[in-house]
């Protein structure tokens, strides 16, 4: 089965007080998608920024994630001349674009995302899809 990648929103919506929302982020994370290190930064921040959850806890979620997904995709040159690229032709944030590139190279069909457009189809290969539809 191809693989699933996740985006932060995905993973943030994992602490929501939205249990519809809460209960379909837990879901997909049990499946054990993809991230990249770029997901886990972005929690990271969130947490600390928006939700104000101490350096510890923060720690705490990180390191669980990071050892919950099946693969995490680092960040590198390659993943960043891709995003350039995504940008350019499908006109998405630098941010997201970033996201698109690291699911593309770990060869994900589907990239859960509340941010993008639902079902838009990314190189032929990849689906984005808002989970909360």
């Amino acid at each position: 089965m191809p693989a699933k990648f996740v985006d932060t929103n995905i993973v943030i919506y994992m602490l929501s007080q939205d249990e519809v929302k809460r209960e379909i982020a837990l879901t997909i994370l049990s499946c054990n998608p993809v991230m990249s290190i770029q997901v886990l930064s972005e929690t990271a921040n969130t947490m600390r920024r928006k939700l104000g959850f101490d350096p510890t806890t923060v720690a705490t979620v990180i390191n669980r994630l990071s050892g919950s997904c099946s693969y995490l995709q680092p960040l590198t040159l390659a993943t960043l001349q891709s995003a350039i690229d995504i940008t350019r032709r499908y006109g998405f944030s630098h941010y997201d674009s970033l996201i698109i590139a690291a699911a593309l190279q770990t060869d994900c069909r589907v990239l859960y995302s509340e941010d993008m457009q639902h079902n838009q189809v990314i190189d032929d290969r990849l689906t984005i899809i808002n989970p909360f539809l």
